[in-house]
């Protein structure tokens, strides 16, 4: 019975924890975190920062840190490069369609903890007025299970011997993303390979296949006048199972340096977040009101976000005219 009990101790706590690696409450504000498409597709360098915690007030709560970047390589014709007066070599220049990013993060949830990185290759082809963009992610994270924190109330138990307390998991996600401003949709998803992350070293424990999870957002952005838009947008997440939770979010923006949205998570939290744009940094908050009975311990989680954008100049990146 103690062992059951601590296998589904495990798991569940696993599930919780692939779950909140990628539950941000401002996910539009860099959809490269849920669709590796997203990666260039907007033509800027970018940098982020996102730190969360959940649950304040409950011991041991999820909290999730994670920095990315993304560029664009920017476009340029044939060149023409001589190496000697009789001989010249043209050389091929990058197209502009690619875009390159990378993900690093940290998710700890009471003694399950994921350490991972994230590369990301995306492929952009104009479509129409639009553009369609293909992206795929490879990554690997160490999976470690802190098991001095699963000894039970009747003292320590011999089969904790048997939990490996570290591994390493390769896992992978794809995407495709459309934009036709003001408008954009995209589908991804992640956790493709379903890896396995085994627990014990001689089969004593069950092992656990990770749920491969799809991602569906879409947006569009009204333009009320010269300082005012607003943007309704949602994320649906679900399992194989059919498992489905939605974001449904209402932001408005002033003079694109202002922003306070309003979002609601299906049977879960109400989130409301606000931020500011100083040159090129953006910073933003969000806080998340849980609706279910977390919340009568809990005094709500936080989430932070940082980022820094360059190469907004029509000189470097020429093809942001493309609309």
């Amino acid at each position: 019975m103690r062992k059951i009990l601590l296998i589904l101790c495990i798991i569940t706590l696993t599930i919780l924890t692939a779950v909140s690696q990628v539950d941000y409450s401002q996910y539009m504000m860099n959809l490269y975190l849920i669709n590796p498409a997203f990666a260039g597709s907007e033509g800027y360098t970018s940098f982020d920062l996102t730190a969360r915690q959940q649950w304040l007030g409950f011991e041991d709560a999820p909290m999730t840190q994670s920095i990315s970047g993304q560029t664009r390589i920017t476009k340029t014709s044939y060149v023409s490069k001589s190496r000697s007066v009789r001989k010249r070599v043209k050389k091929r220049r990058p197209s502009g369609k690619v875009g390159l990013g990378g993900y690093l993060y940290n998710d700890q949830n009471g003694p399950i903890g994921k350490t991972g990185l994230e590369v990301s290759y995306a492929y952009h082809l104009f479509a129409g007025d639009g553009q369609l963009s293909l992206g795929l992610s490879l990554s690997s994270y160490q999976f470690r299970v802190n098991t001095n924190d699963l000894n039970t109330s009747e003292g320590y138990d011999p089969l904790l011997d048997e939990a490996r307390e570290s591994m390493f998991i390769p896992d992978g996600s794809v995407g495709v993303f459309y934009t036709f401003q003001p408008f954009y949709i995209g589908l991804s998803a992640r956790n493709l390979f379903q890896a396995t992350v085994k627990f014990g070293s001689d089969n004593s424990f069950t092992d656990y296949q990770q749920v491969r999870r799809y991602y569906l957002t879409t947006g569009y952005k009204y333009d009320m006048d010269n300082d005012f838009e607003i943007e309704p947008s949602i994320l649906l997440n679900t399992t194989e199972a059919f498992h489905l939770q939605a974001d449904i979010t209402l932001k408005g923006y002033y003079r694109r340096d202002y922003w306070l949205g309003f979002s609601y998570r299906t049977g879960n939290a109400f989130v409301t977040m606000v931020g500011i744009k100083v040159d090129r940094l953006y910073f933003g908050y969000a806080f998340d009101y849980s609706l279910n009975d977390i919340q009568r311990i809990s005094y709500g989680s936080h989430e932070i976000m940082i980022g820094l954008k360059f190469g907004d100049t029509s000189r470097r990146y020429r093809w942001l005219n493309r609309f």
